[in-house]
């Protein structure tokens, strides 16, 4: 009688020909998903970062506001980072847009909301709003500009 032992193959060995293929086909789907899901929101924000007379104008429409300024003070300019916190979304062919950002002010922080439409070259302003986040006792929403119709 032999004694021999009979070594069994791994489960890899019996089955790489189909995981292989498989795990491939499911990485590369993976990949491509989160290229066009990351690629859109990336489209937005560099439209965005490309654009700074989107906030530029808003943004002195909002320092023309005397309850602004008794609030929050002086606000300080928009940097290029504040634009890639805040959130922008872009829709009509790129011809309208939505976008949140963060405003420093000398007295507290605020969001400024802006819902705008672009004609030819130019924004036209449908909604701007301030809304107060600190400090909390004068947490507020301020309305600046508002031609949505209802």
């Amino acid at each position: 009688m032999n004694n021999n032992l009979i070594e069994q193959e791994s489960w890899f060995k019996k089955n790489w020909k189909w995981f292989v293929p498989l795990t491939g086909t499911i990485m590369i789907l993976t990949i491509s998903l989160l290229i066009i899901a990351f690629g859109s929101v990336l489209g937005n924000y560099s439209k965005a970062y490309a654009d700074p007379k989107l906030y530029e104008l808003a943004l002195e429409k909002v320092k023309q506001n005397e309850r602004v300024n008794v609030v929050l003070g002086e606000i300080e300019p928009i940097d290029n980072m504040t634009i890639l916190n805040g959130s922008v979304n872009y829709s009509n062919d790129n011809k309208l847009v939505n976008s949140t950002i963060k405003i420093t002010c000398e007295k507290g922080k605020a969001m400024l909301d802006i819902l705008a439409e672009r004609n030819n070259k130019t924004w036209d302003y449908k909604l701007i709003t301030v809304r107060i986040k600190s400090p909390l006792e004068k947490k507020e929403i301020i309305e600046i500009l508002n031609l949505i119709e209802e």
